[in-house]
C-alpha cells in the first residue's frame, strides 16, 4: 500500500452530516475516535460498513480521517437513501433546488403557511417506493428532507404510524438550508459508497477480514417515551437479539466491529447488554442528550460501545 494511503485526510474540504439527527454522534467523536481498530489507522481496512447510517456523523469523520476503497451505507428509512444517493449523483441540481427553497422561504410574508405547504407535498410523495431504484424525481424529494430538517422544530425526524412526517415548524429565525460547500464534500465522501434501503443483516452480504463495521441501531428505550418513532418500523429487544446474532456472524468473518448502545444501568441493575455480549469488549462512555421536550433532560447520561477488537 501506497505512504498516501496510510496517512490521514489532509484536504481542506471536509465533509459533515447533512441533517440534524436524533441520536447522531457528532458531539461523541472524540470519545469514539480513540477506540477506532488500529488497523483502520495504519490503512489495512479496504472496506467500511454502516447498517444504520442515520446522519453518518462516524462515516463522514471517518472519511475525512482515513483511506478505505469502498463503503456499504444502509438504512430502513428511506428518505435518507433518497438523500444520500441524490447527494451521490446529483449534488449541483440538488444544490440549485435548495437554493430556490431558500429564496422562496426567506422572502415568503407568511413562513409558516409556506413551511406546511412544503411538508404537504413532501408527505404527498409514495412512502412505499423503493428508494434503491434511484429516480431523477428524487432531488425534489431530497431537498425537501433537507428544507423540513432545516426549518422544522428542533431538527427531528418523526413520522406517525403512515409514514407522514408530522414535526411542527420551528423558531428558527435564520435557518441555514443550502450549505454548498459541505454538500459538495459530502458528495465527494459518498462517491465511494453504495447507499441501500436494506435491513442491517444486509452487512453479511459484505462483510470480510478487511472490512469495519460500526452499528448505531435504534437505542434500548431506558423508560417508557413517547418519542421513539423514526420510521415506521419498531426496534424491540428481539431486534436487537438478532443484531448481536448479526454481529457474531461477522466477526467469524473476520471483519472488527463497534456498536453504540443505550447503557441500561443507568437506571440500576439491567445485565441486558452485558449479558448479550459478554464474549466482546464493552466500555462505558458519556452522552449529552440533545433532543428532549425539556430542558431540564439535556444532561449528560452513560451510553456503550462494544467492540470485537481491543484498542
Amino acid at each position: 500500500m501506497s505512504e498516501l494511503a496510510v496517512q490521514k485526510n489532509t484536504e481542506t474540504s471536509f465533509a459533515s452530516p447533512v441533517l440534524k439527527w436524533a441520536g447522531g454522534k457528532g458531539m461523541l467523536l472524540p470519545q469514539l475516535s480513540p477506540k477506532l481498530p488500529n488497523k483502520l489507522r495504519c490503512g489495512a481496512i479496504k472496506k467500511y460498513i454502516e447498517p444504520f447510517v442515520g446522519g453518518g456523523a462516524v462515516f463522514f469523520d471517518i472519511s475525512n480521517s482515513y483511506y478505505f476503497e469502498e463503503a456499504y451505507l444502509f438504512d430502513i428509512n428511506p428518505e435518507l437513501v433518497i438523500l444520500y444517493n441524490v447527494i451521490k449523483n446529483n449534488v449541483l441540481e440538488l444544490i440549485d433546488e435548495l437554493e430556490r427553497l431558500q429564496i422562496s422561504y426567506f422572502s415568503s410574508t407568511d413562513r409558516k403557511e409556506f413551511y406546511y405547504q412544503m411538508r404537504d407535498e413532501y408527505n404527498s410523495f409514495d412512502k412505499k417506493i423503493d428508494a434503491n431504484n434511484y429516480s431523477l424525481s428524487f432531488i425534489r424529494r431530497a431537498a425537501l428532507t433537507v428544507f423540513l430538517n432545516r426549518t422544522c422544530f428542533n431538527g427531528l425526524f418523526r413520522v406517525n404510524s403512515k409514514g407522514l412526517f408530522n414535526v411542527p415548524m420551528g423558531s428558527y429565525k435564520n435557518p441555514r438550508i443550502l450549505d454548498r460547500e459541505n454538500l459538495i464534500a459530502v458528495s465527494k465522501a459518498l462517491s465511494k459508497a453504495t447507499i441501500l434501503q436494506a435491513d442491517f443483516a444486509k452487512a453479511l452480504d459484505f462483510a470480510d477480514n478487511n472490512t469495519f463495521i460500526y452499528y448505531d441501531p435504534p437505542y434500548r428505550p431506558l423508560k417508557d417515551s413517547s418519542f421513539t418513532t423514526y420510521a415506521v418500523e419498531t426496534f424491540d429487544d428481539n431486534e436487537q437479539i438478532r443484531l448481536k446474532d448479526v454481529f457474531e456472524q461477522a466477526h467469524k468473518l473476520g471483519a472488527l466491529q463497534m456498536l453504540s448502545n443505550s447503557d441500561p444501568t443507568n437506571l440500576g441493575p439491567d445485565p441486558f447488554f452485558d449479558d448479550l455480549y459478554h464474549n466482546y469488549n464493552i466500555y462505558r462512555i458519556l452522552a449529552k442528550r440533545l433532543i428532549n421536550a425539556n430542558s431540564d433532560g439535556r444532561g449528560e447520561i452513560r451510553e456503550i460501545l462494544i467492540t470485537n477488537y481491543g484498542v
